[in-house]
């Protein structure tokens, strides 16, 4: 009889009375082997974020004038060396390198020309469009 009094007490209890809980945190406070700050690979959604690595800058300037830096992609072996611009075709150093031409500067005999007028006509054509009311 004394457990069923027990159990009655004990379902009681649990009617009546509710039982709080207090959540404490420590929000600066450093992990144990680890200061405030310290940088640790974190795991972000698409895994742990990899460090950029810095790539050393050439600065010997006979190399520099001799070889294409960089060009290089396995860990043995070396980058190119230049040849002489004898080796090199004629339409290399007649390519356009600086600011993209102006219409005006362009020749209209020119396909560069006409895909250019056309990409123009088409901006502004957008930007009329964005400017309309419904």
């Amino acid at each position: 009889m004394s457990t069923l009094v027990i159990n009655n007490v004990s379902a009681l209890f649990r009617r009546c009375c509710t039982v709080q809980s207090v959540t404490v945190r420590h929000y600066a406070t450093p992990k144990p082997g680890g200061a405030l700050g310290s940088k640790k690979k974190k795991l972000g959604k698409l895994g742990p974020v990899v460090e950029k690595k810095e790539i050393p800058v050439e600065t010997d300037a006979k190399k520099l004038v001799s070889y294409v830096c960089g060009s290089n992609l396995l860990k043995t072996g070396e980058d190119i060396k230049l040849k002489p611009d004898s080796e090199y075709p004629d339409w290399l150093w007649s390519l356009h390198v600086g600011k993209p031409l102006t219409l005006e500067e362009m020749d209209p005999e020119t396909k560069e020309y006409w895909r250019k007028l056309r990409r123009m006509a088409l901006q502004r054509n957008n930007k009329l469009a964005k400017l309309k009311k419904f």
